[in-house]
């Protein structure tokens, strides 16, 4: 696929129209507020594996409403003080996978929380562990739009708040500096990346790849590539109700979490992309309120961004804000 959006000098100039609520931060400080009324009850249970480099914890914690959320805690074999600590979330339809896919960011010498996602880990990878006991209204298949009648039921208020836990219960493991944690993860794990640097304001860093969940009013109109199209497809049959689902969407934007970054960023944006539309990206990042920012732009790649290149500038980058 060809160049399809903004031409790039246009891209690093560009700022979304998406219009954010009033009630913004009262909305997620009453659901963060809701969450902690429940005990974070973080397990952390070692596991044999064939691994000798590393150690391995089945985590459970929990999420929204106080559901069981799992998890992988992977540390280096020789540890045996605080280490700077990787929190990662995954991409759209996987799940926590197997403990041997983890072992970057453990390799590297940093502690490595992954996030099982709710509801799924069904379509790629190893698999995921973690159901969403939450039921929704009419949707279209997909998580788009599960919920999406209101703010309070849609789908990625769960999956944000459980990320939001996810730092907590990392935090609370003694292997964990919790002063120097840092969120990341590509796709969809890059926009919940973008989201919990809004809602915790003591990151060290956030590393974003090719995020999702941005600047809604463009993305669901610029591109027909799933998953944005599941929004669309909701709305060819419940015709008339744009508005009130892009409101439902703006509590969830990244581009509105963006604005209240705190944290040193390093993004990447892929100008082919269809499914995250460069403009989205860019919207995120331009938005990125912390002015110790970066992105690395692969010019004629699609949503695989840099892949391993991009991970070999996160393992230079990293090190020097934890």
């Amino acid at each position: 696929m060809a160049l399809f959006d903004l031409p790039l000098d246009e891209l690093r100039d560009y700022r979304s129209a998406s219009a954010e609520p009033e009630d913004f931060d009262a909305f997620w400080a009453k659901t963060l507020q809701e969450a902690r009324e429940h005990e974070l009850d973080a397990r952390f249970e070692p596991i044999e594996t064939a691994l000798k480099t590393v150690k391995v914890y089945d985590v459970t914690f929990a999420g929204f409403g106080g559901h069981p959320i799992k998890g992988w805690l992977t540390v280096p074999a020789w540890a045996n003080s605080p280490l700077p600590t990787v929190v990662e979330f995954v991409g759209y339809g996987g799940g926590r996978g197997l403990p041997h896919t983890h072992l970057l960011w453990a390799s590297a010498g940093f502690a490595h929380f992954v996030m099982d996602t709710r509801g799924q880990g069904s379509a790629w990878g190893g698999g995921g562990e973690t159901p969403d006991p939450v039921g929704s209204g009419p949707a279209f298949p997909g998580y788009m739009t599960r919920g999406v009648d209101a703010p309070e039921n849609y789908y990625y208020r769960r999956v944000f708040t459980d990320a939001v836990r996810a730092v907590e219960a990392a935090r609370s493991h003694p292997l964990v500096d919790a002063a120097r944690v840092a969120a990341l993860g590509g796709s969809q794990g890059g926009g919940i990346t973008i989201a919990v640097g809004g809602l915790v304001p003591d990151l060290a860093a956030i590393v974003p790849d090719v995020p999702f969940l941005c600047d809604f009013p463009r993305s669901t109109t610029i591109t027909d590539r799933s998953p944005y199209r599941e929004i669309g497809n909701y709305l060819k049959t419940h015709r008339g109700h744009t508005a009130d689902i892009l409101r439902t969407l703006s509590y969830f934007d990244g581009v509105h979490f963006a604005a209240r970054g705190r944290a040193p960023a390093l993004f990447s944006v892929g100008l082919e992309d269809q499914t995250c539309p460069p403009s989205s990206v860019f919207a995120a990042f331009n938005a990125w309120a912390h002015d110790d920012k970066k992105i690395e732009v692969y010019d004629f790649n699609d949503h695989e961004g840099g892949g391993p290149y991009q991970e070999a500038a996160q393992l230079r980058w990293l090190p020097s804000h934890l």
